[in-house]
C-alpha cells in the first residue's frame, strides 16, 4: 500500500511534464511556420549587414551648445572694417612685422613702427593701401601689405512691432525693406503697413527717422529703400483694429465670466 501511494504522485508529475513539453514544442513549431525566411525579407539567411565605422575627421566638431560649428561666412570685397574685428596684418618678406590685432572701439589698430592706424570704415584693400603708405613713408621701400579678417562683426538689422516673427536678423549683402519684412513673416493681422518706421544712426552719430508706406512700395508707387547695418524697422499697429480686437475680446470675457461685470462694478 505504501508503494502505491508513493508511485501515484510520481506518475502524475510525469504526465504534467509531458504535457508542458508538448505545449512548448507546439508553440515553437507554430512560430517557425509563421516566420518568413530571411531570403523573403530581401537577404540571405547568412547575409550580414556591414557597418562602416565613421572616421573622426568625418564628424563635425560640436560647440558648447551641442550643435556643429558653422564655417565662417565669406566676406565680400566691399566689406567695411568695424570695431572689434580681428585682423591679421602681414608685411611681405618681413615676418617680424606680422601681427594679429583687434580693432579698438575708436576704429584703430596698433602696429609696430607706425603706431595707431585708423582702419574702421575702410575695405580690406583700402586698409592695405593705407598701411603700406605708412610703412613706405619712413621705414620700407614699396611694402606689400596683406590683411586677412579672422573675425568680423556680423552686421544685423532689427525687425520689431506688428510682424509675425520680430527679432534681430543678420544682414548678408544688400537687402531692401520689403525683403526684410518677408524675413519676419510679413505684417501681423494688426499691422498698419502704411506706417512702417525706419530708424538709422549715421556714421556721424545722427539719428534719422523715416516713414514708409509698404502698400505703395508693393504697387511700385514708392521706392523700396535699401537697409543698412544696425537699422531698426518698426511696423506700427492699426489702432482701430487693435481697439476693435480688444473690445471683442472683452465682450467674450464678460459672456464667459458672468461675475466679471459685478467685479468691475465693485472695483468702481
Amino acid at each position: 500500500m505504501r508503494t502505491h501511494f508513493l508511485s501515484a504522485p510520481l506518475q502524475a508529475g510525469q504526465w504534467v511534464g509531458a504535457l508542458l513539453c508538448l505545449a512548448l514544442s507546439g508553440a515553437a513549431a507554430w512560430a517557425q511556420a509563421n516566420t518568413p525566411p530571411a531570403s523573403a525579407q530581401g537577404m540571405e539567411p547568412s547575409q550580414a549587414i556591414p557597418i562602416k565605422p565613421i572616421a573622426a575627421e568625418q564628424v563635425a566638431p560640436l560647440g558648447a551648445a551641442g550643435v556643429a560649428d558653422a564655417k565662417p561666412a565669406a566676406i565680400g570685397a566691399d566689406y567695411k572694417i568695424t570695431p572689434n574685428d580681428l585682423l591679421e596684418v602681414e608685411v611681405f618678406g618681413v615676418t617680424e612685422l606680422k601681427r594679429t590685432v583687434r580693432v579698438n572701439s575708436t576704429g584703430h589698430v596698433s602696429l609696430p613702427l607706425v603706431g595707431m592706424v585708423q582702419v574702421a570704415g575702410l575695405t580690406p584693400s583700402d586698409a592695405e593701401a593705407l598701411i603700406a603708405l605708412q610703412y613706405g613713408s619712413k621705414y620700407l621701400q614699396d611694402p606689400q601689405i596683406s590683411i586677412f579678417i579672422k573675425e568680423f562683426t556680423t552686421q544685423r538689422i532689427t525687425l520689431d512691432g506688428a510682424v509675425v516673427k520680430p527679432g534681430i536678423y543678420p544682414l548678408t549683402g544688400q537687402i531692401t525693406l520689403l525683403r526684410a519684412l518677408a524675413l519676419a513673416g510679413g505684417g501681423s493681422q494688426l499691422a498698419n503697413l502704411e506706417q512702417v518706421m525706419l530708424f538709422r544712426i549715421t556714421p556721424q552719430g545722427q539719428s534719422l527717422v523715416e516713414k514708409h508706406d509698404v502698400l505703395k512700395i508693393r504697387l511700385g508707387e514708392a521706392p523700396d529703400p535699401l537697409l543698412q547695418s544696425d537699422d531698426v524697422v518698426v511696423v506700427n499697429r492699426d489702432t482701430q483694429r487693435a481697439a476693435l480686437r480688444d473690445s471683442v475680446f472683452r465682450d467674450l470675457v464678460d459672456i464667459l465670466n458672468p461675475f466679471s461685470n459685478s467685479v468691475n462694478n465693485i472695483a468702481r
